[in-house]
């Protein structure tokens, strides 16, 4: 099977999804993986999707052409890179190997200020830390708006408590609170 990442952004409304998922299930594709969410009134999503081999990003974006001009839908579609083996290691030392890693939770929240991403994710990279999942919201009222951050983590194993550390001083300097939690593997 090939696979491809999709991508599309728009003015959020109800029937994106189903118009999208609809377009590609017509065709036979599946949808191997997906994230999708609302940014201040706009709808983002990002598939990863499976074809049968031979399959071009052009035919997919053709089927949904449709769709994404009906819904007024920025979208793309890219080729992705086969599946590394397990254990692999990929662009560090470190590898991805799971017996390696541990899952964590990072919460930051505070004032919202330029920075606060850049400087934080900066330390997770710098201690061999891969963020799984992120999502920032800000919440409250304009005047005085809170800056929330969450964070899947896959850490490597035994340095989690250097590695919080480390993101509770970052964050201090910051004038945002950061806690690091383990985190739980999803249950079925």
């Amino acid at each position: 099977m090939a696979r491809f990442a999709l991508s599309a952004l728009g003015v959020d409304r109800p029937g994106i999804v189903a118009a999208l998922s609809g377009a590609l299930a017509s065709k036979g594709l599946n949808l191997a993986d997906s994230t999708m969410t609302v940014l201040q009134g706009h709808f983002a999503v990002l598939l990863v999707i499976e074809a049968p081999d031979g399959t071009s990003a052009a035919e997919l974006e053709a089927a949904l052409e449709v769709p994404a001009g009906e819904l007024d839908l920025v979208l793309s579609v890219r080729p992705l890179a086969e599946l590394p083996e397990r254990g692999t290691q990929v662009g560090s030392s470190l590898g991805n190997d799971p017996e390696e890693r541990e899952p964590w939770v990072l919460s930051v929240h505070g004032a919202d200020r330029p920075g606060i991403v850049h400087a934080i994710t900066s330390v997770l990279a710098g201690e061999g830390a891969n963020i799984v999942d992120l999502s920032t919201h800000l919440v409250g009222d304009d005047l005085a708006p809170l800056y929330t951050m969450h964070m899947a983590l896959s850490v490597p194993r035994g340095s989690s408590r250097l590695l919080a550390a480390r993101v509770i001083e970052v964050g201090a300097s910051l004038g945002v609170h950061c806690q690091m939690n383990p985190g739980d593997s999803d249950l079925l």
